[in-house]
């Protein structure tokens, strides 16, 4: 199935899921911590999503005055910044579908811009399955976000611990990108 279908289909904790998920890949270029979006987290394990309008509010005020020198990742953490001030205020807006897809959206376009593979294809058409010829590191977003919304789309809270833990191995290889590039402006 495709992430275009996946996302159709998913339902809101899912959807708040997801968009998070992606947000949280891409918090190496807003300059946060590992554990700046773990409190939003936290409001969508519970299952009321409680809390979640305070908690985004911090994780904006945190992440507000960072900022990459590169116009690459200029763009890409520009993509970053509208994906959290995006955000629903809660996890079961009206919005969410929008904002997660969004977020799908940028994210892929964020690991298209700081990899040094050329991939002329577009980002819907990469949404679609179409990954022939795609670049490595937006290979590995675009499975990420596959296996994040398949993970959520089952009950209870193990799709949730375990859609954190890709998120995380995917913020890992981001931060050694965002980390590398700055070695190389040096």
């Amino acid at each position: 199935m495709s992430l275009v279908e996946l996302i159709a289909r998913a339902d809101e904790r899912g959807l708040a899921a997801s968009g998070l998920a992606c947000l949280d890949r891409c918090v190496p270029l807003l300059g946060g911590d590992d554990e700046v979006l773990r409190p939003l987290w936290g409001a969508l394990a519970d299952g009321s999503g409680a809390g979640w309008s305070g908690r985004l509010e911090r994780a904006r005020g945190a992440l507000a005055a960072a900022g990459p020198e590169d116009p690459a990742e200029d763009e890409a953490a520009l993509l970053a910044r509208r994906m959290l001030g995006t955000a629903p205020a809660a996890p079961a807006a009206d919005g969410v579908r929008e904002w997660a897809d969004a977020c799908s959206v940028a994210a892929l376009r964020i690991h298209l811009l700081l990899d040094p593979a050329a991939d002329a294809a577009p980002v819907d058409a990469r949404r679609q399955g179409r990954t022939d010829g795609m670049s490595p590191l937006a290979a590995g977003e675009l499975r990420r976000q596959i296996t994040v919304l398949e993970l959520l789309a089952g009950p209870g809270p193990a799709g949730l611990r375990q859609a954190l833990a890709v998120s995380t191995e995917g913020r890992r290889v981001l931060r050694a990108v965002v980390s590398r590039r700055a070695r190389g402006r040096v």
